[in-house]
């Protein structure tokens, strides 16, 4: 059974342009006099050293020092890219309607993260948020996690006729090697250790209603079929500090946040 569990950087220009001829690094060598305000001009065409800083900062967000060579690295792949551009725009791909499309689609990306990125910079996610989303996770999960076992199959009756064999006294194991669910039909149907919200609620509520070594006595009805559950053993959990999961709760809050904004804005649009 399936448990419902709730930028660009400088190696990947290398890869894309470790091919291409050396003439991009005499082009290099002949730029090195262009003025501070560019990287280098290529054929005329100036590279904006905003350009390069862009890719600098990016890079070492990424953790990367600033090194003369990095610097050097970043100048030579944006030369390439402008070679390679150039080459393009005579051949009249910048042209072609289809190429022309894939441009506008990476341009609305670009805005479109900008924009995000920026609301999240000035809508910040408050530390009392973060305790409240904290404790509600705690609450939701419990302090106890659960080993349990259970056979899935496809009718009602079926699970009854496995409860009754069950109840006349046939091992929960054997009964298992019928179930749909191959991931534990040959492990006597086991489930390992879970947090009940791992499973969908109807399977959860019954499961934390049982007795240890106790199984269901009526047939447990989900999106996936029908199951007998046996609960196993439980545990007793410490929940994780705060501290510790602290950023993956900033991150879930800021996609609601983000999630809410866009909603918000599709509901006010005249779509058509």
């Amino acid at each position: 059974m399936t448990r419902p569990i709730r930028h660009a950087c400088i190696a990947a220009f290398a890869l894309a342009f470790a091919t291409v001829p050396a003439l991009a690094k005499d082009v290099v060598k002949k730029a090195d006099a262009a003025p501070a305000k560019n990287v280098a001009v290529v054929n005329g065409k100036s590279i904006p050293i905003d350009r390069a800083s862009a890719i600098l900062a990016t890079v070492m967000a990424q953790g990367q020092p600033d090194t003369p060579e990095l610097r050097n690295s970043i100048r030579e792949d944006l030369v390439r890219r402008e070679v390679l551009m150039q080459e393009a725009q005579k051949k009249g791909f910048d042209k072609k309607p289809e190429i022309q499309m894939q441009m506008d689609y990476a341009r609305q990306e670009v805005l479109v993260r900008a924009f995000v990125g920026d609301y999240v910079n000035t809508h910040p996610i408050t530390d009392e948020a973060v305790k409240k989303e904290y404790d509600a996770v705690v609450a939701a999960t419990g302090n106890k996690d659960y080993k349990a076992r259970h056979i899935l199959v496809e009718k009602e009756d079926e699970a009854k006729t496995i409860i009754d064999k069950l109840n006349k006294g046939e091992k929960f194991e054997d009964l298992a090697k019928q179930s749909l669910d191959p991931g534990s039909k040959d492990r006597g149907g086991d489930l390992d250790w879970a947090i009940p919200a791992n499973y969908v609620k109807p399977f959860a509520d019954a499961l934390i209603k049982l007795e240890k070594g106790k199984y269901t006595e009526a047939p447990v009805k989900t999106n996936f079929g029908y199951h007998v559950i046996q609960l196993t053993d439980t545990r007793e959990r410490k929940a994780p500090a705060l501290d510790e999961i602290k950023p993956r709760i900033v991150q879930h809050l800021q996609q609601k946040v983000v999630d809410q904004m866009i909603g918000d804005l599709v509901r006010k649009a005249k779509i058509e």
